[in-house]
């Protein structure tokens, strides 16, 4: 008996973060523009193996099939981490001073501001990926990631809290290689911790 393997489709999300004080608007409309091609190879990928599932063709011997799922895992992961990316910055940034997300990274790292601090020094390391926030939920900690290539050195099981890109279109536009401090002070002032706290909870 044959069996049709449907594939998912995922649907381009919209956000208004115009005005931010050192993210251009210029440098969002390219950043937008390369999520939505992660939206679309994630779609494409997805009917391509769908159509190989649903012929039997699906073998882990196969080459070819091994190879569009690992870049499956590339799309799609870099297709979520900008959803994360965007739906953690706002316009509208209001200081953190108390709450869930304040004490957990407090009860990590020593103190919010602690956090903050190491939180962007992964960022400023040397390469391309994005600095996590990780919640580790069996510790009940928060665990600062470098992560590379999207899809490197994710920690299983653990959900991502903050998430900062840091590959070069997030910040070329607008700061040199040597100034990527400058970017991520920009992007730390313009967390929306509500929804970091809401992620935490």
């Amino acid at each position: 008996m044959s069996t049709q393997t449907l594939p998912r489709t995922y649907t381009p999300k919209k956000w208004d973060l115009s005005g931010l004080q050192g993210i251009s608007d210029e440098t969002l409309q390219i950043h937008f523009g390369l999520y939505d091609g992660y939206v679309k190879n994630t779609n494409l990928l997805n009917e391509r193996l769908a159509e190989l599932r649903s012929a039997g063709k699906n073998s882990g011997a196969d080459p070819a099939y091994a190879e569009l799922v690992r870049r499956f895992g590339w799309e799609f992961d870099g297709m979520r981490l900008h959803e994360y990316y965007f739906d953690n910055l706002t316009r509208n940034p209001r200081p953190l001073a108390g709450g869930r997300f304040y004490d957990t990274a407090g009860a990590s790292f020593g103190s919010f501001d602690a956090w903050r601090k190491d939180f962007a020094a992964v960022g400023g390391m040397r390469g391309i990926g994005w600095a996590i926030a990780y919640y580790d939920a069996k510790a009940d900690a928060l665990v600062n990631v470098w992560v590379g290539d999207h899809n490197i050195n994710e920690l299983a099981g653990d959900e991502p809290i903050v998430v900062m890109d840091l590959w070069e279109h997030a910040y070329f536009r607008d700061y040199k290689p040597a100034e990527k401090d400058k970017y991520i002070e920009a992007f730390l002032a313009h967390v929306d911790w509500d929804v970091a706290t809401k992620r935490l909870t």
